[in-house]
């Protein structure tokens, strides 16, 4: 089962972004920290990380669309998911 990412609380009382574009596709292989989106709220713009490494599983938002912070906006495939170490 794919990570979901959410949109994060970006803080200052910020509840919504705008998708303004994605820096990664669908299939890209992807490490953590590494920037996946930028965001535009009403106060800066913002580029997301990732919070895991993996592959883009799907882009589940489009770019331009206003998203509420908590909704899942990418999957990304994590190897070894739900594999026990």
């Amino acid at each position: 089962m794919p990570f979901e990412v959410k949109l994060p609380d970006i803080g200052e009382g910020v509840a919504e972004g705008e998708i303004v574009r994605w820096l990664v596709k669908p299939g890209d292989t992807v490490r953590e920290d590494q920037p996946l989106v930028e965001v535009m709220t009403d106060k800066a713009n913002v580029e997301i990380p990732s919070p895991r490494a993996g592959t883009i599983a799907a882009l589940l938002v489009d770019e331009g669309m206003v998203v509420r912070v908590g909704r899942v906006v990418v999957a990304i495939a994590v190897a070894g998911a739900g594999a026990t170490a």
